[in-house]
């Protein structure tokens, strides 16, 4: 256990630990047939998946000629109230998620998912898929509050991830080496200004070619996590 490189990991959710694309691409179809717009493929969800579903929504919306501020802010939340009914149908853990978080857990490590989905949503996705328990914190879109901008503290901010480093050290008692692990330009801005090693997920809904995102490291599977963090440059 003491060998092990890192004391504690934060992980992305989507595109990450879980495959969420469908659902997330459903509550934009619900959304757009609502405001008048044309649904677009599912699949194509996976290019609008990074700052979060109002990000999704907006890009989606845009791209058929875009809507006025406050009709598009109504039209979000009946997107809101959609997922919040219908936001883990489809969505399911990459294969080599459970058997890791396992052995990571073996080691002692403690893990936090940093998330952009509002908090509420990705703790009631992860107790449905019945993993919420094994993260010392979930930290979402929301939950740091908003900065002197009136913009939400989420990603690429460092502030989530440096709030999941402290969480995660406060239930060991001890600073403890930090590695985060994500698939976009979101998670990788975020953490290296938190100044933590991170891990490119390739096999998730990358926003640029995986190599060209800047991580320290880059895994085609979620079952490559481990050598990965091997591989790292000591803490």
């Amino acid at each position: 256990m003491n060998h092990f490189p890192y004391s504690a990991i934060g992980f992305d959710l989507d595109g990450t630990l879980l495959d969420t694309f469908r659902d997330l691409g459903e509550a934009v179809n619900h959304a757009l047939e609502l405001g008048g717009f044309k649904p677009v493929p599912v699949d194509s969800s996976k290019d609008l998946i990074g700052g979060g579903a109002k990000i999704m929504l907006s890009r989606a919306v845009d791209a058929q000629g875009g809507m006025e501020r406050e009709d598009f802010r109504a039209l979000y939340k009946k997107m809101l109230a959609f997922y919040a009914d219908n936001n883990a149908v489809h969505s399911r853990p990459y294969p080599g998620v459970i058997d890791t978080l396992d052995q990571l857990a073996e080691h002692g490590v403690k893990m936090a998912v940093v998330t952009n989905k509002f908090e509420s949503f990705a703790t009631d996705i992860l107790t449905q898929l019945g993993l919420a328990d094994r993260f010392v914190t979930i930290i979402g879109g929301d939950t740091m509050g908003r900065g002197r901008d009136g913009q939400l503290l989420a990603k690429p901010a460092p502030d989530p991830v440096i709030e999941a480093r402290k969480r995660c050290a406060a239930v060991q008692d001890s600073t403890g080496h930090f590695a985060f692990v994500g698939d976009s330009s979101y998670d990788v801005a975020a953490a290296k200004a938190a100044g933590v090693p991170v891990i490119v997920a390739a096999y998730g809904y990358c926003d640029k070619p995986p190599h060209e995102l800047g991580g320290h490291a880059v895994i085609d599977g979620f079952d490559g996590l481990i050598p990965a963090l091997h591989g790292l440059p000591r803490p």
